[in-house]
């Protein structure tokens, strides 16, 4: 059978599976969701031995008959089972060891996850430099926003029209 430090990792393997996707898993159960990400991430199904459809099947046979979920010696015995599948010219107890290495210290993978990153258009677009008109009044010199004092129309009393660049001059002309 496996080694100790290759059972633990097995099982560190099959707790980080159990919880990936789930904030409420505890790691204890994996469902078969989990269970056919962990094949296709260790590479246990190869799409012409043991393909998504084998591997649902053995997670049918293993799990209790109203249970949605397998626990860890479940995981291992569906394991056994795809073992001679996945390794056709080797013995039982070598095809489950070599599964067993596929599987072991392996985490999920996240695959097409998102990255935002800024294209010519969108840098373009949120440069509060080039912006004009009223939307300029919204930022600061820095480019930050002004929050609801940018949006705000502020009655100017001053007797000026607005932006008007002599503005608070009139008084220094009178008095001449």
């Amino acid at each position: 059978m496996a080694g100790s430090a290759e059972v633990a990792s097995l099982e560190e393997s099959f707790r980080k599976f159990a919880i990936y996707g789930d904030t409420k898993a505890t790691g204890q159960e994996m469902n078969g969701k989990n269970w056919a990400k962990l094949c296709k991430d260790c590479k246990v199904t190869d799409g012409k031995s043991v393909t998504s459809t084998d591997v649902d099947i053995v997670f049918s046979k293993v799990k209790g008959k109203t249970a949605r979920v397998i626990n860890y010696e479940e995981f291992k015995k569906a394991l056994e089972e795809l073992a001679p599948k996945r390794f056709k010219d080797k013995s039982k107890e070598e095809a489950y060891e070599a599964i067993c290495q596929l599987v072991a210290g392996k985490e999920p993978v996240n695959v097409g996850v998102t990255k935002a990153k800024n294209v010519g258009a969108v840098e373009r677009l949120t440069d509060t430099s080039k912006y004009t008109g009223s939307h300029k009044e919204r930022f600061d010199e820095s480019g930050k926003g002004k929050g609801k004092s940018g949006r705000e129309n502020i009655v100017d009393t001053s007797g000026y029209v607005s932006a008007y660049k002599n503005a608070g001059t009139y008084d220094a002309k009178v008095k001449k």
